[in-house]
């Protein structure tokens, strides 16, 4: 196998048949059940085809409406469902979310990542959105948005404020999403995710495994993902941080090596995309990290929380990107980031 890479981002895509949107479950378990060895080096190949493997982007997420959400997400500290002690807060001012993304841009961030804990966003609160996305924008970073589901009328006032990616979790495999949340079908998720990508703004959607799940709901999520009309440019993997006061608390830990393996399966459906590896990282290893980046994963959230839950901070990151020789993707000074990637 010829391993084309470039140090500018995703390289070979258009000559590449390895991009599908038509894998079958048991073709994707195949792979997932593979010998690790044989797993990684699949996984690894197809990275280097699309990525420089020692380039690393940093993303930045910020809270800026916190708890108090109607959902009643199993995992999530921020459900109004559940009893985690955190106190709800109101939409941020514009400018306290400039301040924070001037904040990451200097520390070396090259997407901004802005959350809300909503159901969906309500109308009087999208004027706020647009301002904050435009304000982002205008510092040269990358913007993203994850606010619950949307509307036509959200999506395009997103667009013309010029939202880049939206994020917006399918989370586990439909088998297995009853029993993680009851408020939101699957299909409202998918949905969202359709009419984001109709309106032309890019789609982070990913996942959460150490739930209680299925080595298959893994294997089934992925290939929900990877077989959308167009992938997604972002994939974040989350491993679950069992919160006190929400229903999984007691959930058992996911085993590192088939969290590695999930990692290694989205990079082979997905070759083209950005797999985040995402919450998580608290509780696993250098060593565990440094087998995902290997199988494929190239993006990573900065900083010392996501959202509500920990993170590990600037300073750890810099020692273990150090270690592996790992360098961070540089802020983009043309019209457009390295990972603005296209599919064939």
């Amino acid at each position: 196998m010829e391993l084309r890479t470039s140090r500018s981002g995703a390289t070979g895509q258009s000559a590449d048949r390895s991009v599908r949107h038509d894998w079958s479950r048991e073709e994707a378990q195949a792979l997932y059940d593979a010998p690790f060895n044989d797993l990684l080096f699949r996984a690894h190949s197809i990275h280097r085809r699309y990525f420089e493997p020692n380039t690393v982007q940093r993303s930045r997420l910020l809270s800026i409406k916190t708890g108090g959400c109607a959902e009643d997400c199993g995992y999530c500290s921020q459900s109004a469902h559940h009893s985690s002690g955190l106190t709800a807060s109101k939409l941020m001012a514009v400018e306290r979310v400039l301040a924070e993304a001037r904040r990451a841009k200097d520390a070396g961030a090259t997407r901004y990542c802005m959350g809300a804990a909503w159901r969906s966003p309500k109308g009087r609160d999208m004027g706020v959105l647009c301002a904050m996305v435009e304000g982002v924008k205008a510092l040269g970073l990358e913007t993203c948005m994850t606010l619950g589901m949307l509307s036509d009328d959200d999506v395009g006032k997103l667009k013309d404020a010029g939202l880049d990616y939206y994020n917006h979790n399918i989370d586990t495999s439909e088998r297995y999403y009853g029993k993680v949340i009851t408020t939101r079908t699957f299909a409202d998720r998918l949905q969202t995710l359709a009419r984001v990508r109709e309106a032309g703004i890019k789609v982070c959607a990913g996942g959460i495994v150490g739930m209680g799940e299925e080595p298959e709901d893994r294997v089934d999520m992925l290939v929900t993902l990877a077989n959308l009309p167009q992938h997604p440019e972002s994939v974040p993997i989350n491993m679950l941080i069992a919160i006190p006061g929400t229903p999984l608390a007691d959930a058992e830990k996911i085993d590192g090596i088939a969290f590695v393996r999930t990692i290694a399966l989205a990079r082979i459906l997905m070759p083209a995309s950005y797999v985040r590896l995402s919450a998580g990282r608290t509780q696993m290893s250098d060593e565990t990290q440094a087998l995902c980046f290997f199988a494929g994963a190239n993006s990573i959230f900065v900083g010392d929380t996501l959202l509500t839950a920990d993170n590990p901070g600037e300073d750890s990151d810099a020692i273990l990107f150090d270690k592996l020789g790992l360098r961070p993707l540089e802020l983009a000074t043309g019209s457009g980031e390295q990972d603005d990637v296209q599919e064939p």
